[in-house]
């Protein structure tokens, strides 16, 4: 946790180091000569602690190198494997570079933390001493654009919260993790560094837009707070492992107000969803209810077929007699009796 606070401590003086008066700065700029190997030299001419140095390149103050006595070096992207600082004295902060380029022409500012007297900066040029080669005059085709290949593609609406991870292989060390983004149109620009110094977690944060984060498996991420269509872009994370150097960019697309809304097209699907599935109960509740009475309705049938009525054995038969005589009327009596007959019984009653 000491660690950590320290960290943060010396890159937000890292941030706001171009606003701050320098105790002693030279003022001459020392132009050097654009050349393989050429060596940028930012050697503090005072005796004292060395706390950090760091490089950036103006105007655009994108940061170039970062050294510290404690927590190591860390580079952007574009320069890095090209640049070593030579720390030839305690107080020096000079560098060399290697293949260097056209792209690599122009101002730089070093600036040299110490204590007790506090910070000295100097600026180099860099330029082209010697003369350009012709061009062609036909030659007038257009450098060609880098090619960016998005491992992930994000979607994000204006003035909501996002994540973004990168993703790495598992079944490797992990020493540093160096988090960076391209605007539109602009160039890498690193956002934030995760490394381990001496068995502790190092996190570097220049993100002026959300705040990295880092595990402890060096796992970055960078959390957005309120969105905006200006962070859009590439984000691109190098992993140095073990079985060496692991890229992997994610492009975050934030559309326009009025455009395609993420959340609306989800919460259309949510309710159709919704809608369908309480139809489709409905339709299952109206047929087992159906389905229920047609079954009622057919064991009323079967209990009303004459096939399964239980048979009567009995008839209602007079036992007064059939011949006209005052005795009927006090023979109110009747008997069931089975209609199941001899024929003999039969032809008396008949004969009656």
């Amino acid at each position: 946790m000491e660690a950590v606070q320290k960290d943060h401590w010396y890159f937000v003086v890292l941030i706001f180091l171009p606003f701050l008066k320098v105790a002693v700065q030279q003022k001459e700029i020392v132009t050097v000569r654009l050349e393989e190997g050429m060596v940028l030299e930012c050697l503090c001419p005072w005796y004292g602690n060395l706390s950090m140095v760091s490089w950036t390149k103006i105007p655009d103050k994108n940061p170039v190198a970062v050294f510290h006595p404690e927590y190591g070096v860390a580079f952007s992207h574009h320069y890095r494997e090209r640049i070593e600082f030579l720390r030839t004295t305690p107080m020096d902060g000079s560098i060399s570079m290697r293949n260097v380029t056209h792209q690599d022409i122009g101002l730089y500012h070093c600036s040299v933390q110490t204590f007790p007297q506090g910070p000295w900066t100097r600026n180099i040029q860099v330029e082209d001493l010697d003369e350009p080669p012709e061009e062609d005059e036909d030659s007038t085709e257009p450098p060609t654009p880098e090619v960016i290949e998005a491992d992930t593609e994000l979607v994000a609406e204006q003035n909501n919260n996002l994540t973004i991870s990168c993703n790495r292989e598992r079944n490797t060390t992990v020493y540093q993790v160096i988090l960076e983004r391209m605007p539109h149109s602009q160039p890498w620009g690193i956002i934030g560094v995760c490394k381990k110094v001496e068995g502790g977690l190092v996190n570097e944060d220049y993100s002026d837009r959300g705040r990295v984060s880092c595990t402890d498996s060096l796992d970055v991420s960078l959390h957005l707070t309120g969105v905006v269509q200006e962070d859009g872009g590439f984000y691109r994370c190098t992993f140095s492992t073990d079985a060496g150097v692991q890229t992997t960019t994610v492009q975050l697309t934030v559309p326009p107000p009025g455009g395609f809304s993420l959340s609306v097209y989800m919460m259309y699907i949510y309710i159709g969803a919704g809608a369908s599935g309480l139809i489709l109960l409905i339709v299952i509740i109206i047929l087992a209810v159906r389905r229920r009475k047609k079954n009622k309705r057919e064991e009323y049938r079967v209990k009303l077929h004459p096939s399964q009525r239980q048979p009567n054995f009995y008839e209602n038969i007079s036992m007064c007699p059939r011949r006209k005589s005052r005795q009927i009327r006090n023979c109110p009596i009747y008997a069931n009796l089975q209609t199941v007959r001899s024929y003999k019984t039969s032809r008396q009653l008949y004969d009656q």
